[in-house]
């Protein structure tokens, strides 16, 4: 089969996939290696595959072992940068072929989770007891608070210190669902289909409402994207803790991006789709010395830190049916949390 007869075939995988020549130089791309990488057939036709962003030479040196040794070539989770600002990471599998002018295919498979270390198998009773208890702690003074804010409400006419007694309001009452869900957490609120562009701009309404933080907090949004099932308050909670994460670091700088991404492979299930959400901050960064470990229950890099926001977030993300993952060093870390479109009972997309 030739390659114009083959690229139809490919196209329709959910695996990204390269086609390679002889002189390890890119044939093709197949469509879910663009949607990937956001970067067109065009883009990739003809490069040489060292000069594939942070990869590329290691890549190379695996396409000639294949040929000299004919033996497939694999490596886990390995840094692809497509673009600059675009971080990837990926389990990647390098195969030789014997079809004419196809001399090697490269396979990526997107890697949602990090790696889970046996700590984190045994933390989760005791995280529970540890929320529960705090739950109970802060059920009454959350009760006062609402009940102050509903108080000032009626006396206060101004429309701008309104807008804040509403928003006082509206985090109190969700916080006090949260902690009704951490006190009794198995009835779980069937999802709803929801905009997660709505999601966003309430975190970022609240994280800027916050006291004391300066960083500039932008959007990168997809207008196309479809609507998501899911809980609104769970995501919001996930995604303000990133952004409070990020912002804790120093970051002057919080972009907020929004992607459909084809072909994403969280824990050991393949989705079609599924939406992606960056959040890229220019902070100090997670130390290489909690890297392993930060997104286990009670683990923070800073004294005064709980260790639950991202312990949480990534909690969220698996109600979902999705992952969390990071990439990160001084000045640029990316918190990537992918959300499937189609779940067990059905596909939400389009």
């Amino acid at each position: 089969m030739s390659l114009t007869d083959a690229m139809p075939l490919l196209d329709a995988l959910s695996l990204p996939l390269l086609l390679v020549d002889r002189e390890r130089r890119i044939l093709a791309p197949n469509a879910a290696f663009c949607a990937w990488t956001g970067a067109g057939t065009r883009r990739w036709s003809g490069t040489a595959v060292r000069e594939l962003g942070g990869i590329g030479p290691m890549l190379d040196e695996a396409l000639a072992r294949c040929a000299r040794e004919h033996q497939t070539q694999r490596f886990a989770e390995v840094l692809f940068q497509p673009k600059p600002d675009l971080d990837l990471r990926a389990d990647v599998i390098c195969t030789a072929t014997a079809n004419g002018e196809v001399a090697f295919a490269i396979e990526w498979h997107r890697a949602a989770d990090l790696p889970e270390t046996e700590r984190a198998a045994a933390l989760p009773n005791a995280l529970a007891a540890t929320l529960k208890g705090l739950a109970h702690e802060v059920r009454n003074p959350l009760a006062g608070l609402r009940g102050a804010a509903q108080l000032l409400a009626r006396r206060i006419h101004d429309t701008d210190l309104r807008r804040y007694i509403d928003v006082i309001d509206a985090e109190t009452q969700r916080l006090a669902d949260l902690v009704e869900r951490l006190l009794d957490p198995h009835p779980q609120r069937p999802f709803a289909a929801l905009n997660i562009h709505d999601v966003l701009e309430r975190v970022r309404a609240l994280a800027e409402s916050d006291a004391g933080w300066s960083a500039r907090i932008t959007r990168d949004y997809d207008p196309s994207l479809p609507e998501l099932l899911g809980d609104r308050d769970r995501l919001i909670q996930a995604m303000l803790n990133l952004v409070r994460n990020a912002l804790e670091a120093g970051a002057n700088e919080v972009r907020l991006r929004s992607r459909a991404e084809y072909g994403v492979v969280i824990g050991e299930m393949t989705h079609r789709l599924a939406l992606r959400i960056d959040l890229i901050d220019d902070g100090r960064g997670i130390p290489d010395a909690l890297a392993s470990r930060v997104m286990l229950p009670l683990v923070s890099g800073r004294a005064e830190g709980s260790g639950l926001g991202l312990a949480l977030a990534q909690e969220i993300a698996r109600e979902h049916g999705g992952g969390l993952s990071f990439i990160s060093r001084p000045g640029h870390t990316v918190f990537t949390l992918l959300l499937p479109y189609e779940r067990d009972s059905g596909d939400n997309a389009p």
